[in-house]
């Protein structure tokens, strides 16, 4: 008798588990499951348009990935100013080819840090991307850190 309650939480876990799969593919875009072509589908003004589900995997690791991607550019800011040159106004200013050498050490994702930096208004320089040997003369200025704010 013990044994068949245990087996009738193993089925009714199991079934738990199997709902909460297909009400998943209910709300997957990409899914052929029946019924799924059914669900309301998002318009580009809402709010949840492009994000993954609240509280799904997805949705850990894109956060996950922004800490990381965080963390990378404060030390690239900490970076430019150990090396670079402090000016009154308490930027830090570096050449690209400094920072080029001092930063390949650390990271060979150099380029679209700054990319990312520079759409944070964190830093500034010219030009749309730069290169090795071409830009190296380019200056990068570091507006503000972001671990300070």
């Amino acid at each position: 008798m013990a044994q068949r309650g245990h087996l009738s939480s193993k089925v009714s876990l199991w079934q738990k588990r199997a709902d909460e799969h297909k009400d998943k593919q209910l709300i997957n875009p990409f899914s052929d499951w029946e019924g799924a072509s059914h669900r309301a589908k998002l318009e580009k003004d809402d709010p949840s348009y492009g994000k993954p589900v609240e509280g799904s995997f997805t949705e850990l690791r894109g956060r996950q990935a922004g800490d990381h991607i965080s963390a990378e550019i404060v030390e690239l800011c900490r970076v430019i100013s150990e090396q670079g040159q402090r000016h009154p106004d308490n930027t830090y200013v570096i050449t690209f080819g400094q920072l080029f050498e001092a930063y390949t050490k650390i990271s060979n994702k150099l380029v679209g840090m700054l990319m990312r930096a520079r759409k944070q208004r964190l830093l500034e320089f010219e030009g749309e991307m730069l290169f090795q040997r071409r830009d190296d003369h380019v200056l990068i200025r570091c507006l503000r850190f972001p671990h300070l704010e």
